[in-house]
């Protein structure tokens, strides 16, 4: 009879919170689902460029398996190829015709190299395939898949482990009175804000860093481009993942229900934030991306560690990340109303 009365307690406080009844059902759906676009979408298409491609090609190639654009001007080819508008291209001036892919995933690389091969065998009459010279934009033939997502699980890991401990430590900071003592003294609720953003952003900083340099220097993932770009860009994302972990923690009461919001909040951001061919995922569930920080996070970190670019390429994504701060510190300060109007 105890055990019954224990179980009975059990399922009435599991039944009373709404919100873990929800997530036991829900999160599990949302993250299958997800997956289940994720790896039943399309088949990638690679983009491929032809530049000076004889007729005799043209009149008998396969363009199913491919984007085809025909160019007649290498520059132009070059020039979309830096855009990442081509995966690579062919030029056919010289007597065997020469390849320059854009490199930096070797899964389509990979793809787009196996589509010109196949492409190409009507030019050999036969004969016995030709060794193709491959040249890289960005990294070469050595280049593995981790070198290709490790900015994506850079950007990941500095936003997860920031996101949960502000929002814990925010929380802890309303429970244990804190909070209720700073809103009944003089100060503004965005001075309150301010205070605490900046307070833990010191301190979620230096954690950023020392994630980044550790990633780089001991686990050498590659880095094309400057240093101090990806601290800039870790140092942004990190200051985004601080304002809406501290938001969100408004609309918890305990450690618990703060951790609930990983699965809606942080885990769907894994899919839209380049760890996967966004171009093969559902069409109405892709447009979800451009409205994650994560997204833009990866965009850049790719673009500085895989590209070696620089500022001209990921001021836009740097823009948007501290956007997407201010937006949180501002719903940040409307949150605080339920604690105290003004």
């Amino acid at each position: 009879m105890r055990i019954k009365a224990l179980v009975i307690r059990i399922l009435r406080q599991i039944f009373r919170d709404k919100r873990t009844m929800g997530l036991l059902i829900f999160a599990p759906i949302l993250v299958l689902t997800m997956l289940h676009l994720v790896f039943n979408g399309d088949d990638y298409h690679p983009k491929v460029g032809l530049v000076h491609a004889p007729d005799s090609l043209m009149d008998q190639i396969d363009t199913d398996g491919a984007e085809i654009k025909e160019y007649e001007h290498e520059s132009e080819a070059k020039e979309d190829l830096s855009n990442q508008a081509l995966d690579g291209y062919v030029l056919f001036d010289n007597r065997s015709p020469s390849i320059f892919l854009e490199g930096s995933d070797p899964s389509i690389n990979g793809a787009t190299v196996k589509w010109i091969q196949s492409a190409l065998k009507p030019l050999q009459g036969g004969k016995e395939s030709v060794e193709l010279k491959v040249d890289y934009l960005h990294g070469s033939s050595e280049m593995g898949q981790f070198d290709y997502f490790g900015p994506v699980l850079l950007g990941f890991f500095v936003f997860f482990f920031v996101f949960l401990i502000s929002g814990v430590s925010f929380l802890r900071e309303r429970t244990t009175g804190t909070l209720e003592r700073l809103l009944s003294s003089p100060l503004r609720k965005w001075e309150i804000v301010m205070g605490y953003v900046l307070g833990f952003g010191i301190f979620t900083m230096i954690q950023a860093t020392i994630i980044a340099a550790y990633a780089i220097y001991v686990l050498g993932m590659l880095m094309e481009g400057a240093f101090g770009y990806v601290l800039l860009i870790t140092l942004i994302l990190s200051l985004t993942a601080l304002t809406l972990g501290t938001l969100l923690s408004a609309f918890a009461n305990n450690e618990l229900q703060m951790i609930q919001f990983i699965p809606i909040v942080v885990v769907p951001q894994i899919f839209f934030s380049g760890l996967f061919n966004l171009e093969t995922i559902s069409e109405w569930l892709s447009w979800i991306g451009p409205f994650t920080p994560l997204y833009y996070a990866a965009d850049a970190l790719r673009d500085v560690m895989v590209r070696g670019y620089g500022w001209d390429k990921i001021y836009l994504d740097i823009l948007v990340l501290a956007g997407f701060s201010l937006l949180f510190m501002i719903l940040n300060i409307l949150a605080l109303r339920k604690y105290r109007k003004i």
